[in-house]
């Protein structure tokens, strides 16, 4: 009879396992060697990075949330992350960011949900990215016509 050697399966790292973390997606947005965008959205928070790969790990150059913004409040919807990714795209022009790729992670990629809005605030404060237009929301839907009240926008947007 013979020695055993080892499990006869494999074990996924953490992240994988518990369902935070596609390794095959983001080791191609890593090896594009561009900054990462990352949107992220609870329900009542909506968060924004600009992220840069380093081989002892990755160094965030801009984080910006919606709960810290005065005057919002602490919902997700489309006018709050349109006004976060504004912020957070003037921030990243400030620290000398000029392009980004965009990765949503495990969330579902919809036309002009509320990630495509924050993206939308990205590409408006006047960096580029590789975002196709039709994925992005109206602006009629970003002021807000469709609510009985209205955010105006103007005023986070200076």
């Amino acid at each position: 009879m013979s020695k055993a050697t080892g499990p006869i399966f494999l074990v996924h790292f953490r992240r994988r396992r518990e369902g935070k973390t596609d390794y095959v997606k983001r080791l191609a947005l890593v090896k594009s060697g561009r900054t990462r965008l990352i949107v992220r959205k609870s329900n009542r928070n909506m968060i924004i990075q600009f992220i840069d790969w380093n081989p002892k790990g990755d160094v965030t150059k801009v984080h910006v949330e919606s709960l810290k913004i005065k005057g919002l409040a602490p919902v997700v919807n489309t006018q709050t992350a349109y006004i976060t990714g504004f912020i957070a795209g003037k921030k990243a022009m400030e620290k000398g960011i000029k392009d980004f790729i965009l990765d949503l992670g495990l969330n579902k990629s919809s036309k002009a949900n509320v990630l495509y809005a924050a993206v939308k605030g990205v590409l408006d404060s006047g960096l580029k990215g590789t975002v196709g237009e039709e994925m992005l929301p109206e602006k009629a839907r970003l002021e807000g016509q469709h609510l009985k009240k209205k955010i105006s926008i103007q005023e986070f947007v200076k």
